[in-house]
């Protein structure tokens, strides 16, 4: 009570004095105008991936045997999409039923592109993307399906150099599909040939492996499980392991190849995998679902493990409440798997918001899967897919999204692949325009400008080979850094107004 009676004669006090003050009259109380906040935003550090899908013209082009030019501009509109919400890397689907979105000279043209299989579309689909990706600020990840062949019905269809024409012997029917044997040793050279194609022939920031190695199980009319048919495979290898020991043995020797091969060709790329989300039911406990190490023959955590990855996506395709798939026990569990120190970023189901099932997600949940996700000291995620994520019910998702991503954000460096720091760039302003360079010999793949315009910072991201941007409006203050190809930032360059 004492105290609450000195308060009472202080503010009694003071508004006898400001009564007072002035010139002979009432005075309103001061205004006090906040100040600015002047002070440099940091870099943030989030991986923010989205998958664009090609197979069965999922995402992207929205049919087959659009002209070059429609193709090229919706490619643009997703990319433009993209940048605008916030994202940073775009996991762009190039293989996926050993044919290519891209200029090979080993496999046939995607049949997604022209509508016929080996048919050029004209232009060079993966290098154009490159090229819009990274003009925008975008990564570009080369999504590929290394053992999928592609749909029996559709085996008369293939062109000349389709594997299936070539080396038939390579391929196995399963089910209705037609898969590559991974326990063929020419088959994994074929795929390896092609992944070492993509990353030798274009500017990529990863290469990207999806959750498909040996087939998900298919069932008999009586719903027993048909098992693989690689008979002959296996009696040819003469081993002592068991059929399901051996296969598991041929997917690690592929992950492991895949992730040296690739860096000693080009040292600074990225390896990833999106894994199916459950290693095995039971880890964690009260964990049930497919057993992707028993079924699918992938020890996707032993791939972590080891750090055959520089980053992992699970497929955590389950809510925050999913009972006995939940996203955050998941998450934690395989968050705890990483010795190695590599990335792990969740695959989100955007998909799920609204679609019509009973199990769709509400349009909270993704991003309280996100928060959770940064909650947990993770640095980034990934969106499947494309059209759920940017075009669905008017961009609801986007929508959704947008005020996670209230500035630009750099992906999280690999300094596992090179921890070298680049020095300083150097810095000239002149009006609106910013120039800069390199200041070590230290290749730059990304630059950052954080300005300062008027009261409010801006940062945007700028590919490597530029050496200039432009300003919306002419700055007060101006911080530029070089980021390596490992994604390592330098020191700050700065500018201040005089």
């Amino acid at each position: 009570m004492r105290h609450t009676s000195f308060r009472a004669i202080a503010a009694t006090a003071l508004t006898f004095v400001v009564a007072c003050s002035g010139s002979g009259g009432i005075s309103a109380p001061p205004v006090v105008t906040p100040k600015p906040d002047t002070a440099l935003p940091v870099i943030t550090r989030e991986m923010r991936g989205l998958w664009v899908a090609t197979v069965a013209n999922i995402d992207w082009p929205s049919r087959a045997g659009l002209a070059a030019d429609q193709q090229r501009a919706e490619l643009t509109d997703i990319l433009d999409r993209a940048a605008s919400l916030g994202l940073n890397a775009i996991v762009l689907q190039v293989r996926s039923n050993a044919d290519a979105l891209y200029n090979s000279p080993f496999e046939p043209w995607a049949s997604q592109l022209m509508g016929t299989q080996g048919l050029d579309p004209g232009y060079d689909p993966l290098s154009f993307a490159v090229s819009e990706a990274h003009a925008r600020g975008l990564e570009l990840h080369a999504w590929i399906n290394p053992f999928r062949v592609g749909n029996a019905n559709d085996s008369t269809r293939f062109a000349p150099n389709h594997v299936f024409r070539q080396r038939r012997d390579l391929v196995r029917v399963y089910g209705g599909s037609l898969w590559l044997d991974p326990g063929e040793a020419d088959a994994q050279d074929r795929v390896m040939r092609a992944a070492l194609d993509i990353a030798q022939r274009y500017d990529v920031d990863a290469i990207h492996a999806d959750d498909y190695y040996y087939p998900y199980p298919v069932t008999d009319a009586s719903g027993r499980v048909i098992d693989f048919p690689d008979d002959s495979t296996y009696a040819r290898a003469n081993t002592t392991l068991s059929r399901a020991d051996w296969r598991r043995a041929n997917i690690d020797r592929f992950v492991e190849r895949l992730y040296r091969d690739l860096h000693v060709a080009k040292p600074m790329l990225r390896v990833g995998i999106s894994p199916f989300g459950i290693w095995r039911p039971g880890f964690p406990s009260g964990v049930a679902g497919l057993d992707a190490y028993a079924a699918i023959y992938a020890d996707s955590r032993k791939w972590l493990q080891q750090g055959w990855v520089d980053y992992l996506a699970p497929q955590l395709y389950w809510s925050i409440g999913a009972p006995q798939q939940s996203f955050a026990a998941l998450l934690d569990w395989w968050m705890s798997q990483n010795a190695m120190g590599r990335r792990v970023w969740p695959g989100l189901a955007a998909y799920r918001v609204g679609d019509g099932t009973s199990s769709a997600y509400t349009s909270s949940e993704i991003p309280d899967q996100i928060r959770l996700t940064r909650s947990h000291q993770d640095d980034g995620h990934l969106l499947y897919n494309t059209t759920a994520t940017l075009k669905r019910s008017g961009g609801a998702v986007a929508s959704s999204l947008a005020p996670l991503y209230p500035q630009r954000a750099l992906v999280p460096a690999f300094p596992w692949l090179d921890g070298t720091t680049p020095a300083a760039p150097t810095l000239s302003i002149s009006g609106r325009l910013v120039q800069f360079s390199a200041g070590s010999a230290v290749p730059v793949r990304w630059w950052v400008i954080r300005a300062r315009i008027g009261d409010q910072w801006t940062t945007k991201v700028v590919f490597g080979d530029q050496r200039t941007t432009t300003l919306d409006a002419e700055p007060t203050r101006v911080v530029v850094n070089a980021v390596s190809a490992a994604g390592v930032v330098s020191s700050d360059a700065s500018w201040l107004r005089p």
